[in-house]
């Protein structure tokens, strides 16, 4: 939009111009970078241009642009057919900008690498029961994993470009955590506590740090790296909260303040068990991990958030009476939840992610049993329930990739980054 103003008021033609060229040429940019990252198969120039309506010069022009500032790398030829050279393919590069996702949840901190491709780098769980540290000494200890990630990622010579913070909470778009009730925070400042701690490098157009739902950044995961045609779901992140991230036509609906997706506390007994919340009967009391571990005899067992669906997995495939119980009775609870998120916004899949993932062939039977009977137009269009692709790990997944997103998006900002940086000091 400032694009737009600067060119309203400028009186030189030759400015005029410039701005207008600058416009053009960060919109080609997108356009081919964003192609060659759709592709099923490696595009070559020729291609590009046929499918775009740009000249070849300038798609050749604007690879070029693209391969110098590490965002595109030629592929090998496809064996030679017939006559004339093969022409090569063009992918995103590997060993360029990256993405850093982060993680604070109740038990567990996470940071996590991922490369424009989409490839995970590094990723590193740190075990903590957080709820008696204070946020600033969350945080403080968040920020040695990230530097341990940017060491990471600077040896595999790659360049940190922004980072996502998975936060689950209440998260404002300034990135303030209103409220995060299991872990005992409420108006806490995460970038002003971390605003001493250099993340990543500086890019324009893309922020140093976003903070963001845990959730959301989850779904936003799945949305990229889940099968073809998921493009609107509802994803339901299981810990010991729980929290959801609605996508609707491709994109993430995160409400008029940020907050949507708050599926943990949605009454399933009204009158039931009181929640951290303030609220009774919600569904984190029926359905969240430490209900599931008491109710299978596992409580005061102390597992870890990476360990804990995988003792219940394993349990239940031992057939453990007691396990199959407590998973039947949390898939009911989900189930009704669910249904009726599903009656409100019409959606045809929901995705089991987070701690849910490797406990889904026990959650799915009694959530599609409650999904049959209490969604109006099961019948006719049955709602599809499947396991994350990304499993437990999504949200710092999820986060990363959401960084390598904004650059596919916009790809000048780097592109002048990396040349300012090239510059002799």
């Amino acid at each position: 939009m400032a694009a737009v103003w600067q060119c309203q008021e400028v009186t030189s033609p030759s400015t005029a111009g410039a701005v207008r060229q600058g416009s053009l040429r960060e919109l080609n940019l997108a356009v081919v970078l964003r192609r060659i990252a759709a592709a099923d198969r490696p595009p070559s120039r020729a291609e590009i241009a046929a499918g775009t309506g740009l000249t070849r010069a300038t798609v050749s022009a604007v690879v070029d642009d693209l391969i110098v500032g590490r965002l595109v790398a030629e592929a090998d030829p496809a064996p030679r057919t017939g006559a004339g050279r093969p022409a090569r393919g063009l992918v995103l590069a590997g060993d360029g900008p990256a993405g850093l996702g982060l993680e604070v949840n109740v038990d567990y901190l996470a940071a996590c690498v991922v490369d424009l491709t989409g490839t995970v780098r590094h990723h590193v769980v740190r075990r903590a029961d957080l709820r008696p540290v204070s946020p600033a000494d969350a945080l403080a200890r968040l920020a040695a994993l990230a530097a341990d990630a940017r060491a990471a990622a600077a040896r595999q010579g790659l360049t940190l470009a922004g980072a996502a913070l998975a936060v689950p909470g209440l998260v404002d778009a300034g990135g303030m955590v209103r409220l995060a009730p299991n872990l005992g925070w409420r108006d806490v400042d995460v970038p002003a506590l971390l605003a001493g701690d250099r993340l990543t490098e500086p890019v324009d157009g893309v922020p140093p740090l976003v903070v963001e739902n845990e959730a959301n950044l989850a779904a936003v995961g799945e949305l990229h790296a889940g099968p073809s045609g998921s493009a609107s779901f509802l994803y339901i992140s299981g810990e010991i909260g729980i929290g959801a991230g609605i996508v609707l036509d491709g994109r993430l609906y995160r409400g008029t303040r940020g907050w949507s997706g708050e599926i943990g506390h949605i009454p399933v007994h009204p009158e039931g068990r009181p929640c951290r919340c303030g609220g009774r009967g919600c569904l984190e009391r029926y359905a969240g991990q430490e209900v599931v571990l008491a109710a299978a005899g596992l409580a005061g067992a102390e597992l870890p958030a990476d360990t804990a669906a995988t003792r219940l997995a394993d349990l239940a495939r031992a057939g453990d009476p007691a396990t199959l119980a407590a998973l039947a009775d949390a898939g009911t609870a989900l189930g009704v939840a669910v249904a009726g998120v599903v009656n409100l916004l019409d959606l045809d899949t929901v995705v089991l992610g987070g701690g849910y993932a490797p406990l889904a062939p026990w959650l799915r039977p009694p959530v599609v049993g409650e999904l049959s009977c209490r969604v109006l137009t099961a019948a006719w269009s049955p709602v599809t329930v499947r396991p994350a692709a990304l499993g437990a790990r999504s949200a710092a997944v999820g986060g990363a990739a959401s960084v390598v997103r904004r650059i596919v998006d916009r790809p000048v900002g780097w592109l002048a980054a990396a040349a300012e940086a090239s510059l002799p000091r």
